[in-house]
């Protein structure tokens, strides 16, 4: 039975999407007769807590190692006047200012310059030196560190570099130094070489690159050049087993509902859908059954849009929900929302939420460049429409064809390649050629 040390800052009861691509591939790999180890901190800074992800923790094959970490977001809540009860998500370090104050603007130059490759720096040191010992006393086939936060591939490397016949994975879930925020950080010009050399030394040092989407795993690529075998991609995905016999969530008004699930950041504002409801409402084309269902943390500037756009009425707000409840409400819904971040990397994001919505066999309408990877699943799938970033003229016949026609269902075969037991033996496949 092969061993593998997966390291991961993401792990339950961490709720949101990022814990669960490693909880899943760790779910189904255990089944699959691999002994998963997993190195996670005890006391991570996490913006939401969801106990209904701990059933599927494996009960066998499955060890976890907890140890502390330290971040230094006690001192930056204290800079920034925050309570120290405020969870830090880094989507909404501003949420309600639309000019970043003063001390704002230290911490992220802060940030983007002193804790390189990220807050998570201080965690590099002892953790390399706890498996480093683990290393030492058992028999590890394989590492895995999936970034970001990309300090854990920096304890990979270190890891790799005292270890070398220990084969190396590095997942990347969303771009390094092409992340869409970056710019925000204020960097150096000393401080962007420092993150693109570490970027570089992790994908050419690593054994096997695997990334969430064909457009990502194209860019790391371009890094080593003269390797181009070892990157793979390997997306998100959904897990059947999420979707037995879930109860729709009541709908006793009967409404046309389209729900969002998730984060809404002031750069996944779905502009082109506020302005298309507003021309409809002035036509008289809106349903008056309408509810537009947002389930999640959103912008605080998004929520002043739809109110500027009077669409207030149509609005229902609702705070986090467990992963279980969203997909009972999602369940529920007429049509799912999709938003892609408005960046210039957008091409190339794909969402976990995406392959949520797919599980569900529900009409997708996504708001994203019509020529993306994220569009090229939509399409393959035949689950929905995507509707460019100020397409209003589209967006508003999309919407109006799925108020007054019938919808046709995804088929199951359609999205079968997404579930996430295929996907993991994907991984196994990269696994066994290592």
């Amino acid at each position: 039975m092969k061993k593998i040390l997966i390291i991961t800052y993401y792990w339950p009861p961490s709720g949101g999407s990022g814990v669960q691509r490693w909880l899943k591939f760790v779910k189904y790999l255990t089944k699959n007769n691999y002994h998963c180890i997993v190195y996670t901190p005890r006391n991570p800074e996490i913006p939401v807590i969801d106990h209904s992800l701990e059933k599927d923790i494996p009960n066998q094959n499955f060890e976890l190692i907890k140890t502390k970490i330290l971040e230094p977001y006690l001192l930056y809540k204290l800079f920034t006047g925050k309570s120290s009860k405020d969870k830090i998500t880094v989507s909404f370090l501003n949420e309600k200012q639309k000019t970043k104050s003063l001390t704002e603007k230290i911490s992220q130059w802060i940030r983007g310059n002193i804790f390189i490759p990220d807050a998570k720096i201080l965690w590099i040191k002892p953790s390399v030196k706890i498996l480093s010992t683990l290393l030492k006393t058992n028999k590890i086939d394989v590492i895995i560190s999936t970034g970001p936060p990309h300090s854990l591939h920096i304890i990979a490397l270190k890891l790799k570099q005292q270890f070398p016949d220990i084969k190396w994975i590095a997942d990347f879930r969303d771009p390094w130094t092409n992340i869409d925020f970056l710019n925000e950080l204020q960097l150096t010009s000393y401080a962007l070489q420092q993150h693109k050399n570490l970027e570089k030394k992790v994908v050419q040092t690593a054994d096997r690159i695997i990334s969430v989407s064909p457009t990502l795993t194209k860019e790391l690529s371009l890094l080593d050049p003269s390797n181009k075998e070892k990157f793979f991609t390997i997306t998100n995905g959904f897990d059947e087993d999420d979707y037995i016999n879930i109860p729709p969530a009541a709908n006793t008004n009967k409404n046309f509902i389209i729900t969002h699930a998730g984060l809404i950041p002031s750069n996944r504002n779905p502009q082109v859908l506020w302005k298309a409801l507003f021309e409809l409402r002035n036509e008289n084309k809106l349903p008056e059954n309408l509810k537009i269902q947002l389930i999640g943390k959103t912008d605080a500037l998004i929520m002043e849009e739809i109110k500027k756009h009077q669409l207030e009425k149509y609005i229902e707000k609702l705070d986090y929900l467990p992963h279980s409840e969203v997909i009972k409400a999602e369940s529920n819904a007429n049509v799912l929302l999709l938003i892609i971040n408005n960046a210039p990397n957008s091409k190339g994001i794909i969402t976990g939420k995406l392959f949520e919505y797919l599980a569900l066999q529900k009409p997708i309408i996504a708001i994203g460049p019509p020529d993306g990877d994220a569009a090229k699943i939509i399409h393959q799938t035949h689950s929905g429409i995507i509707i460019d970033y100020d397409d209003v003229e589209g967006m508003k016949n999309a919407l109006l064809k799925l108020f007054f026609h019938p919808i046709t269902p995804t088929r199951k075969e359609d999205i079968l390649p997404f579930s996430r037991r295929v996907l993991t033996h994907e991984l196994i496949k990269i696994i066994e050629k290592l």
